[in-house]
């Protein structure tokens, strides 16, 4: 097991992940957590939600928890038949945008997609720990703003 750093002392991350496409977000989840516990940042709460598009109140909720720093979206939005793929990713990543500006906490957008098949999306695994080091650093740096 790697060593952990210190740069993340005192931060909480949360972690919302969608059910949709699970054999994959699974894989997110558990490569989402090993990266907390490398970056020495505490493990908040794992949320599941139904698929991508139901992620945002799981998020705000959270992002009410004083005791939640940041939170890590996990998803993977595979491409069908239709353009769906691309109003589910599109809706979700604009107001999970929005609930991290309202809140003034980061969001890491750990979701693939839209466009991308399976096979695509499972190269993508590793984006889970590249989102929970982005909410790291970002709530690193909105303490040294006095945020």
């Amino acid at each position: 097991m790697p060593k952990r750093r210190s740069e993340g002392n005192g931060i909480r991350v949360a972690i919302v992940a969608s059910e949709y496409n699970y054999d994959i977000t699974l894989l997110m989840v558990e490569r989402a957590k090993e990266e907390v516990a490398f970056l020495g940042a505490t493990l908040g709460p794992v949320v599941k939600t139904p698929g991508v598009y139901d992620m945002p109140l799981a998020v705000k909720v959270l992002f009410g928890k004083p005791d939640v720093d940041a939170v890590v979206a996990l998803g993977a939005v595979i491409e069908g038949e239709t353009q769906h793929d691309e109003v589910v990713m599109n809706q979700a990543a604009r107001k999970l945008t929005d609930l991290s500006v309202e809140f003034g906490k980061p969001l890491g957008l750990g979701i693939s997609g839209p466009g991308e098949t399976r096979l695509q999306a499972q190269d993508r695994i590793e984006n889970a720990g590249n989102a929970v080091r982005s909410v790291v650093k970002m709530v690193r740096r909105m303490r040294e703003l006095g945020a």
